[in-house]
């Protein structure tokens, strides 16, 4: 009656329950994190359930951890639903009765022997008896035996049908394995050995059904369940009831009831995948143009075999690398991925390790390099490694922890710090390298936060900036494993630490990320602070220019990455203006981002671009999935936030700028495949100037020349620039033709206009907008009045479409005299004013103009006449 349950067919099971503090901060669930539930027995019923041992109360309840050895006793205590003879049981022998009784409560005799052991509790009335039962297991002693030849951490298939298993667990009493295979029961023929130096378990597990998964744990001094550290698989009880089965299909279910935590994954006579592409030559570092992309932000279905749909447009963007965020095991399904906790595990969020392969083979075919975020500076509370040892006291690491430290070393880690000078930690990560590069055939790694890979204690950022040779020493270590698994795989650092110690490692071959937002979006927004970007070519910066890197062009630059603001946000929300020119109008601050990429792409040395900033991608990465950006700007709560993909601008206003932008970044990057030597050696010659809003590049290679010209100005500007030679120079972008009659030009520039100029013709480069539809005035009327035009004239137009609207005023042969952005508008009637102070028609001379209203590609020409 309390719940109000009419329906007689219908019965209450169970009551869920919920503790939550005040302010939702605080919640106590099970020792799992699963929901807790209340048994609940019809009215009536004859029923008797142990309470002491305890039991968590889970949906199916299971008793806590019972650590009892031989000759240790038990106390049980036991209730029935009515008045009952009771009686207690321990393997069999009663020990405790109690007639016509609710209650009944007494201590066994001794545990005897080793194996499993069982308590029940019985209620009798008439011919009536019920039961309630626990097992628990007794540990015999670990038996010691020498760790078999040639087996290594984790799981070790030896035939289509055993597996041996090892864990480095020094310290440890004992381990058992539980799964699948013994009904996850402890037992004694599941006890695993321990090797005689006392330092790791193993055990070996025959007659298992080749090509079968097979869920299973560590049962770690009878207290402790967890998953090997190595498997490339596990079972999330809380998330993989998430992933759809189109990203995952037919997965291998949770064992819910028998256990709890995450579960490994084993599985013999697995089919290998077949790899298909040949004669694949790894791109060169020193070419490598890189997109970076989020696999749960980049493709609506989220998935890897999605992912591979795109290749084409990939491709022809013109790029040689795919940086994909970090996809091996992370905490919960919607991450960035940056939370890890298993090392060696894909993410399933993604799909199969097939699908990811059948990803990786698919670039290779085309010669595109995959490259994984690998995340090291820092591991979860759920990874095994922190959990095997773990002071639950202060919530951290214990002291003795092989892996981690009790606290970081420096001031931006997360989670639980790894030791890098750990020999564990070493093998552990080299293992991973390893792994990687040879299961999917990787073509290296970017490093997150590689920075904190030291045991230096900095209390500060500056302090953890200066030059520290442990540091040093760490990283030359790893790129030493990662070039003798795979040479010329590549090692990219997230350092952003000082010139000196990056200098360095760029010597020893390892590649730096070079950040250069703030000085390209300075540019991009028309602003005259922070705008130099000489630090786009790496021997501009300091130490990088003794000459021991000129031909190691190790630097990644980058004017957007997952972790910086999206330039064209900014663009578009804090732009510059002058007069008519707004940069916070979205198609003038398209144009400013082809000025951008020029300027980017063109200066020699590796490049990254961040996903669909090709397009100008213009959400803010503080941006909530409400769509709303929280104040102040810069808070950043909802950072991590998905964020909706950018396929569907192509369908809405400034689609064809966008499309043009896109076809901007693929035309210079093939030129940049075109001539590698141009743009990975140090070609930057006199003329070029980064320091103004008015930029200049000059490149001058024997095979080819480069002039790049480009206005970050809001307003016109002019500048004496120098070309290499003198000559017809031709504009790569445009088709049009310079002639350069001395050591120096003077070029105008109107704001956001620019040019990438070459000494001679190449292929490939014309960039045009998308194909004007000229309407007839049926589909797309315009009216002048009066028409002659004297002073000024209205203009209606009808327009068949909504979209950005531009009106220009052209003379009979086609030179444009002046253009108006309008804006958005929305289909349908509009009018505008033609009159001197838009178009300054009064010092027209006389005589026939063409007037052009364009909306998107359509177009629509009215013919007028200017009388005095």
């Amino acid at each position: 009656s309390f719940f109000n349950i009419t329906n007689t067919a219908e019965h209450i099971q169970k009551i869920a329950i919920l503790f939550r503090s005040g302010n939702g901060s605080k919640v106590q669930r099970n020792a799992d994190a699963s929901d807790m539930y209340i048994p609940v027995y019809t009215s009536g019923q004859l029923a008797v359930r142990i309470d002491t041992p305890l039991r968590d109360s889970r949906f199916v309840p299971q008793p806590e951890t019972i650590t009892k050895v031989i000759g240790n006793n038990i106390f049980v205590k036991a209730v029935a639903s009515q008045s009952a003879d009771l009686n207690l049981k321990f393997n069999g022998t009663s020990f405790q009765t109690a007639t016509g009784a609710t209650a009944i409560s007494g201590t066994s005799g001794n545990i005897i022997a080793s194996g499993n052991q069982q308590i029940i509790a019985e209620a009798t009335v008439g011919a009536n008896t019920v039961r309630d039962t626990i097992n628990f297991f007794v540990a015999p002693p670990a038996n010691q035996a020498p760790l078999p030849a040639n087996v290594k951490d984790g799981i070790n298939y030896i035939t289509s049908d055993s597996v041996v298993l090892v864990l480095f667990a020094p310290g440890k009493s004992r381990v058992s394995v539980i799964g699948d295979f013994n009904n996850w029961t402890e037992q004694s023929n599941y006890q695993m050995n321990i090797d005689t130096n006392g330092r790791r378990y193993w055990l070996g597990i025959g007659k298992l059904t080749s090509g079968q998964e097979y869920g299973f744990q560590y049962y770690v001094n009878g207290t402790l369940k967890i998953a090997d550290p190595y498997c490339e698989k596990i079972l999330d009880p809380n998330n993989d009831q998430y992933i759809s089965s189109a990203t995952y299909p037919n997965p291998t279910t949770y064992p819910t009831g028998k256990t709890s935590g995450i579960v490994g994954v084993l599985k013999t006579g697995a089919t290998a995948y077949n790899w298909t592409a040949s004669g694949y030559s790894r791109p060169d570092k020193k070419n490598l143009v890189i997109y970076e992309l989020l696999v749960r932000d980049f493709v609506a279905a989220q998935n890897y075999q999605t992912l591979t749909d795109t290749l084409n447009y990939l491709q022809n963007l013109g790029v040689n690398a795919i940086e994909l965020m970090p996809f091996n095991e992370f905490e919960g399904n919607n991450s960035w991925g940056y939370n890890p906790d298993y090392f060696f595990a894909l993410d399933k969020a993604y799909g199969t390790k097939d699908k990811l392969k059948l990803f990786v083979d698919e670039c290779h075919k085309r010669g595109i390099a995959v490259i994984m975020d690998a995340v090291f500076n820092h591991a979860t509370g759920l990874s095994p490694l922190a959990q095997l040892y773990w002071d639950a006291a202060n919530n951290r690491p214990a002291a003795n922890n092989p892996w981690l430290n009790i606290t970081a070393t420096h001031p931006y880690s997360v989670f639980n710090d790894f030791n890098h000078e750990s020999d564990i930690t070493k093998y552990h990560v080299s293992r991973f390298i390893r792994y990687w590069l040879t299961e999917y055939k990787l073509d290296g790694f970017r490093w997150d936060l590689s920075k904190g890979f030291t045991q230096k204690v900095s209390a500060d950022v500056g302090t953890w900036n200066a030059y520290d040779a442990t540091r040093i020493n760490i990283w030359q270590r790893y790129y030493d494993s990662i070039q003798s698994v795979s040479p010329g795989a590549y090692c990219i650092l997230e350092h952003l630490g000082n010139d000196d110690e990056e200098a360095e490692l760029a010597r020893r071959g390892m590649m730096l990320w070079g950040k250069m937002t703030d000085q390209y979006n300075q540019n991009t927004m028309g602003y005259t602070s922070n705008i130099d970007i000489s630090r786009a070519y790496w021997t501009n910066r300091s130490f990088w220019n003794d000459g021991t890197l000129n031909d190691k062009p190790n630097l990644v630059v980058y004017a957007e990455s997952q972790d910086e603001e999206r330039t064209m946000y900014k663009n578009v929300t804090f732009g510059n203006s002058s007069g008519g020119y707004n940069v916070k109008d979205t198609a003038t601050a398209l144009q400013r981002e082809e000025a951008k990429a020029a300027i980017l792409l063109m200066v020699p040395g590796p490049k990254m671009i961040w996903q669909f900033e090709e397009i100008g991608y213009d959400k803010s990465i503080f941006m909530c999935e409400n769509g709303t950006v929280p104040t102040p700007y810069g808070t950043d709560n909802c950072k991590v936030n998905p964020k909706p993909a950018g396929w569907g601008y192509f369908n809405f206003a400034n689609a064809n700028a966008r499309k043009k932008l896109y076809n901007v970044y693929g035309a210079l990057n093939r030129l940049r495949t075109q001539f590698p030597g141009v743009f990975n050696s140090r070609t930057i010659a006199t003329g070029t100037s980064f320091g103004s809003l008015y930029k200049t590049i000059v490149l001058d290679s024997s095979s080819l020349k480069v002039v790049v010209v480009a206005n970050f100005d809001v307003v016109q500007q002019s500048v004496s620039v120098t070309f290499p030679q003198t000559g017809t120079w031709y504009s790569y972008l445009t088709g049009s033709t310079l002639n350069v009659a001395g050591a120096t030009q003077n070029i105008t520039l109107q704001p956001g206009e620019y040019y990438v100029y070459l000494n001679k013709v190449v292929a490939g480069g014309i960039v045009t907008a998308v194909k004007d539809v000229i309407l007839s005035n049926k589909d797309f009327k315009i009216t002048v009045y009066p028409n002659p035009v004297q002073r000024h004239s209205t203009v209606d137009y009808e327009l068949p479409e909504s979209g950005k609207v531009t009106i220009s005023v052209r003379n009979i042969t086609g030179q444009n005299l002046g253009v108006v952005n309008k804006g958005f508008q929305l289909k349908g009637m509009q009018r505008f004013i033609l009159n001197s102070s838009n178009f300054g028609s009064s010092m027209l001379s006389p005589g026939s103009y063409l007037l052009e209203v364009r909306v998107n590609n359509k177009v629509r020409i009215e013919k007028f006449v200017v009388q005095q």
